[in-house]
């Protein structure tokens, strides 16, 4: 019987196809694999398990966010050292903090992805 789940949201990609439909893990995988560092994209462990890939894309992106607003918090105080105008200042702030809601957007969906990955496995394994 054909595993059927329904967890979609809003935070759902909509680059990776609804769980339990035909290949949708292996869509999950390639989306997962546009979100860490190419050279991840290669370890077999990451590509036999996309379980494995899911929870170090949750870690790369959760670095990302800090990152992000490490560069945010210390923006207004830092830039202007650097012989930087006002409104570069300004619209540098505005780019960090659209970066931030879309870390954190995405942090929602490899959560919401792993959780289905994690599922198809335990209902397989049964």
């Amino acid at each position: 019987m054909a595993l059927t789940y329904s967890p979609i949201s809003s935070d759902w990609p909509c680059q990776v196809k609804n769980p339990g439909s035909y290949d949708w893990e292996r869509s999950a995988a390639k989306w997962l694999r546009e979100l860490v560092p190419a050279r991840y994209a290669s370890y077999p462990a990451l590509i036999r398990h996309p379980v494995l890939l899911a929870r170090h894309a949750q870690i790369q992106v959760e670095h990302e966010v800090r990152v992000a607003r490490t560069a945010l918090r210390t923006a207004r105080a830092e830039l202007p050292a650097l012989g930087l105008s006002e409104s570069v200042i300004e619209h540098t702030i505005k780019m960090y903090a659209a970066e931030v809601a879309q870390l954190q957007y995405i942090a929602r969906s490899i959560r919401a992805v792993s959780q289905a990955l994690a599922d198809g496995a335990a209902a397989r394994s049964h």
